[in-house]
């Protein structure tokens, strides 16, 4: 049994501001994507593992997301915490962008 699921197109490329975190359900999950770069996107889970509340709604600077409620921040292509008070790592998914420009995410089962 593969460790995700099939992928699911979310949005286009073009919907995606660069360095603006975007919030989306994918398979009835909430997945925080950024784009970091013209072709770059990272997905990964949208909740904050030390106060359970939206990183989508943080600040995003290099390849690192900052938790908006206590300053955790997180690595985007790992998922491990990069700044307390978070100590446990957010689930990264995975990010195709097809030949069209669609942003497709493929979420990791729990």
């Amino acid at each position: 049994m593969s460790d995700t699921t099939s992928a699911t197109r979310v949005c286009a490329l073009a919907e995606l501001a660069v360095d603006q975190p975007h919030r989306a359900m994918v398979g009835g999950r909430a997945v925080c994507l950024v784009r970091t770069a013209e072709t770059e996107v990272h997905a990964v889970d949208d909740t904050c593992t030390h106060a359970d509340v939206s990183l989508a709604e943080g600040e995003v600077e290099g390849r690192t997301i900052e938790c908006w409620l206590h300053g955790s921040r997180f690595d985007l292509v790992t998922g491990e915490p990069t700044g307390l008070p978070a100590t446990r790592p957010v689930a990264v998914h995975d990010v195709t962008i097809d030949d069209s420009g669609d942003v497709l995410v493929a979420v990791k089962e729990k």
